[in-house]
């Protein structure tokens, strides 16, 4: 069901009326922040109090509150609020609104972490003294009416890590002082009118992962960003970049540039961005060459080059990565036949390539002869003399015209969307950002929206299909697991897991965790923050939780877990267990590539990241499809519970805390990685740390000989069905994985990428003589 959006009048009606009930019954808030509320509901001209909120015994006890709203999320921690996010619906506040009382206010909340206020409708300048929220870690302004620049005091926010302006009115340029920030993660400057070029500082952002300045008026060439090697998302839509193709890392997950005035070549280098899952330079100028080799990424799912000049031939034995959902080709300069893999591609795969010169498929082209005119002007026209021009076609001077009807059309519309604002119609505008469409309990549903690998639409990489997390009523879970029965008790689970089936047919897993301390839930609350990003397809996601308490004083006696149910057996079982049909070469370097892109979730896809996850084959499990899902990571509410237990072979030894890196976290879990490896490759468990060593040695001897010899080692259910070079390639990133030394290990972004090399080369070869494809230089990386 989707969130109605309260009219703001009620809103913040309901607002204050939980304020005035915390403030009136809590005796836990400090006085100066009990009057800081207050004072916040006299700067938003509330109403008259909402009697139905009156009863409530403390602001900070989220989970007594029967709302199903997610118009306001309030939190505390300690008996301090650290957490304030409300979403109005863009109605202008009254001409003696104070931004300055308002946000002088705000500061008397000093352990404020989020501060979300989206569609409140505020205006004017944003106050310089937002610059004293010193222990805000997330900022979101969305959808207001602030003008002017940005203050240069908002650089003093040094815990800052996501900052999201969009959809206002600021102007000026974008702020040089932003590389101050050391821990900024994400960056959204999208729809408001910064206009000049952008500072070569932003290079300095080490942390960034997503950064999205789409729609506004910036212009010129895009700093070298080669050095931010965290960068995800590349978001530069609708602006006036150009004209050289920006110099990026290659792990980047989204690059967007449709709608600029790039009209250079695009780099080879492109056709090494393995990550990259979606593409799309469109409605620019690009000339030369198409790579083909973009249709075939390994991860890509969108590629958009339409509207460029790109010439070249397509050819029938083209591939095509299966993932992809859209292709568009169209007005462009190509010939040739378009490839099978698009002409029958699947319904649910859109593909456009019509008004190009393609002899095959059924959309509008040009005669081969317009390709051939076009191609051979975009050659001569770098070398030509400044007062030299080529002459009008017809298709040009259409095309200037339909610029400048497009031009006016998009004048008429930014002038009508100025208007509208400054009149403040009543009609509601929909909010640039949406809380999720089903209830989060009480988890910091900011810090889930704006949080640099949430935003990421690489986490559309994980987590499709899943519901929303929620918050479970106990009965719901008693109901599924027919009263916790035993036999509801899931066998070989450590601590008690239940299986349960939900009223709409869905089967869960229940993890019941006891708690040892008598403490209240909101204390709780930053375990389950973390636990509710858990969603990735890698992952058994996290659905939801819920909490008992002692009826006597209502602290929380168990918190229970709410997951997937993977029900195909683990990863061992499929390799070297008594299944009577096991995995082949190609199904095990995909699952090694899952478990991989699980761990790199953990590390980069959450913040704060999990390390030292401690990982097992078997905690890998396999659904109904073979696809992978990481069981086991390291939380800390799962140490506060119970000691942990667990069978198999790890560097990183028992979970600790998942708050901090710790030392060499990331490369625990690459040695963890190396074991399964190990285990994927010769086919029988690996249960010790001789095991381990044996085998490595066995793989290290095998490099240095020849397939057969390699052949010997290899476990011999995968039969004849594997390419050489893919063995040698992970036998060799298996034995970097194993090493002694931590920092001698590679990184998971280096795992992955020779996965995915060896991928495609098992793809290529598919019984047929072996591809020329070389392997990396490993020892470089």
């Amino acid at each position: 069901m989707g969130t109605q959006i309260l009219p703001s009048s009620h809103l913040l009606c309901l607002l204050m009326a939980i304020f005035l009930s915390g403030i009136h019954h809590s005796c836990q808030l400090e006085p100066s922040q009990s009057q800081a509320l207050v004072k916040i509901r006299q700067l938003l001209y509330n109403p008259s109090v909402v009697s139905i909120w009156d009863s409530r015994p403390d602001i900070c006890d989220l989970d007594q509150l029967e709302s199903s709203s997610h118009s306001l999320t309030l939190a505390c921690y300690e008996d301090s609020i650290t957490q304030l996010h409300i979403i109005g619906n863009n109605e202008p506040l009254p001409q003696n609104f104070s931004a300055d009382s308002f946000f002088a206010a705000l500061t008397s909340l000093p352990n404020l972490k989020v501060l979300s206020l989206v569609s409140l409708g505020m205006w004017g300048p944003l106050p310089t003294v937002t610059g004293n929220l010193s222990s805000l870690e997330i900022l979101n302004l969305t959808s207001n009416y602030f003008n002017a620049t940005i203050p240069v005091q908002v650089s003093s926010l040094k815990n800052l890590q996501t900052l999201v302006l969009e959809g206002n009115m600021f102007t000026g340029t974008v702020p040089d002082w932003l590389s101050s920030l050391p821990l900024l993660a994400v960056l959204s400057l999208k729809n408001n009118s910064f206009h000049g070029t952008l500072p070569d500082s932003l290079s300095n952002l080490r942390n960034i992962r997503i950064l999205d300045l789409s729609m506004n008026h910036l212009s010129g060439q895009v700093p070298d960003l080669r050095n931010l090697t965290n960068l995800q998302v590349l978001d530069i839509q609708d602006n006036f970049f150009g004209p050289q193709f920006p110099s990026l890392h290659t792990k980047l997950v989204a690059l967007v540039l449709r709608n600029n005035q790039f009209h250079s070549g695009i780099p080879v280098e492109l056709s090494y961005y393995y990550q990259l899952q979606k593409l799309d330079i469109s409605f620019n100028g690009f000339v030369g060459p198409f790579l083909p080799s973009l249709l075939s990424l390994p991860s890509i799912t969108y590629l958009d080059v339409a509207k460029n000049r790109f010439t070249g031939m397509l050819f029938p034995n083209m591939s095509c990565n299966p993932q992809l959902a859209l292709v568009n080709l169209s007005s462009n300069l190509l010939t040739g036949d378009l490839p099978p893999c698009l002409q029958s591609a699947p319904k649910s795969r859109v593909v456009v390539y019509e008004r190009n010169c393609l002899s095959s498929g059924d959309q509008v082209q040009h005669p081969y002869s317009f390709c051939r005119i076009e191609a051979m002007a975009v050659k001569i026209l770098p070398h030509m003399h400044k007062e030299e021009r080529r002459p009008f076609s017809i298709a040009v001077l259409a095309s200037i015209i339909v610029g400048v009807i497009v031009g006016v059309v998009a004048l008429v519309g930014l002038v009508f969307l100025v208007i509208r604002r400054l009149n403040a119609q009543n009609t509601a505008k929909t909010p640039a950002t949406r809380l999720p469409s089903e209830q989060f309990s009480t988890v910091d549903a900011a810090k889930l929206i704006f949080d640099a690998r949430n935003i990421s639409q690489t986490m559309k990489l994980g987590a499709l299909g899943l519901p929303a997390y929620r918050t479970f009523f106990l009965e719901e879970l008693k109901e599924a697991t027919n009263n916790f029965d035993e036999s509801s008790l899931i066998e070989g689970s450590h601590g008690q897991i239940y299986k349960g089936k939900l009223t709409d047919g869905t089967i869960v897993a229940i993890r019941s965790l006891q708690m040892r301390r008598r403490q209240r839930s909101q204390s709780y609350m930053h375990h389950i923050e973390l636990i509710s990003k858990l969603r990735h397809s890698h992952l058994v996601s996290a659905l939801g939780h819920c909490f008992e308490c002692f009826p006597d004083d209502s602290c929380v006696s168990r918190i229970f877990l709410i997951t997937e149910s993977i029900p195909n057996g683990t990863l061992r079982g499929c390799i070297s267990g008594n299944r009577r049909q096991r995995l082949n070469w190609t199904q095990r370097i995909a699952a090694a590539i899952g478990v991989v892109k699980g761990i790199q979730f953990l590390h980069t896809g959450i913040v704060p990241g999990l390390f030292s996850n401690n990982l097992k084959i078997t905690d890998v499990l396999l659904d109904h499809n073979l696809h992978v899902k990481i069981s086991s990571y390291n939380l800390p509410l799962l140490a506060e519970s119970r000691e942990q237990v667990g069978v198999g072979v790890s560097s990183s030894g028992l979970k600790g805390n998942a708050q901090a890196r710790g030392k060499d976290g990331d490369k625990n879990d690459v040695y963890d990685l190396g074991v399964i490896l190990l285990e994927i490759i010769v086919g029988r468990p690996i249960t010790s740390k001789n095991d381990v060593v044996v085998a490595r040695d066995l793989l290290i001897v095998g490099m240095k000989a020849d397939d057969i010899a390699r052949k010997t080692i290899m476990d011999p259910a995968v039969g004849k069905e594997w390419s050489g070079e893919s063995i040698k390639t992970l036998m060799e990133i298996c034995i970097r994985c194993l090493h002694n030394e931590p920092s001698e290990r590679p990184s998971v972004e280096d795992v992955l990428w020779n996965l995915q090399f060896a991928a495609q080369v098992q793809d290529s070869w598919r019984g047929e003589p072996q591809s020329n494809l070389q392997s990396p230089d490993l020892s470089s990386q």
